[in-house]
């Protein structure tokens, strides 16, 4: 009697065991997608820093937030993750959209290494980057720009919104749209600052000197001669 229980509850476990592993599945992965960025030809472009992108905390970890209707952050249901460093991606990505805007090969990620020397340098943070089945990508980001010796030229706050249509996939798109958008304004911003750099300085414009006086030639004053006859000689 014993040995014929026994069949029936190891069958048991054994279907229990296969369908464990029928129903585990994958999480599943996204990455960024740096949108249209050919890579320039040229190699004696304008040098640009771009400095490490400074990342909000909720967003240094690899499970992809969703957006609830209470403004609070959860873990996507499929358990969806990011297909390795989100931080990595972004500035990547950045990376391959201001070379391809500003039309150089002379473009590097801080830290600065010798011998670089940056005309302009970017300096970067993202505050906010997700979205939610029933909520818009949001994007809420910060740049500063600066000159080779340190100088500020100008900065900017930004927010951004992009809809998409509630499937974790395209809200990846939607956001990586979103950081395209920003990398065009940056680009944007920094170019006033190239243009300036290359322009040739004017001459100091020299100061107006007073017209020359026409020279009138002058006439002596008539002096009497005293001769026979009264002559004046000019």
């Amino acid at each position: 009697m014993k040995n014929l229980l026994r069949v029936p509850t190891v069958l048991l476990l054994a279907s229990i065991g296969l369908t464990g592993c029928i129903g585990l599945q994958p999480a599943p992965m996204y990455r960024l997608d740096s949108g249209t960025s050919e890579l320039p030809e040229r190699t004696d472009g304008t040098a640009v820093l771009l400095a490490p992108v400074s990342l909000a905390d909720y967003l240094q970890r690899d499970a992809l937030l969703q957006r609830l209707a209470d403004g609070s952050l959860a873990a996507d249901d499929q358990q969806a993750r990011w297909a390795g460093n989100l931080k990595g991606d972004i500035e990547q990505l950045l990376l391959r959209q201001l070379a391809w805007r500003l039309d150089t090969q002379r473009l590097m990620l801080g830290p600065v290494e010798e011998g670089f020397v940056p005309e302009v340098q970017i300096e970067l943070s993202i505050s906010r980057l997700d979205s939610g089945p029933q909520y818009p990508a949001v994007l809420e980001a910060q740049w500063r720009l600066r000159d080779k010796a340190g100088k500020h030229l100008g900065s900017r706050l930004v927010r951004l919104k992009e809809q998409h249509q509630g499937t974790t996939a395209d809200q990846v798109r939607a956001q990586s749209l979103l950081l395209q958008r920003l990398s065009g304004m940056v680009a944007e911003a920094v170019e006033p600052a190239l243009v300036a750099k290359t322009q040739p300085r004017r001459a100091p414009a020299r100061p107006k000197t007073k017209s020359a006086e026409v020279q009138v030639p002058r006439i002596p004053a008539a002096e009497p001669i005293r001769t026979d006859m009264e002559v004046f000689r000019f």
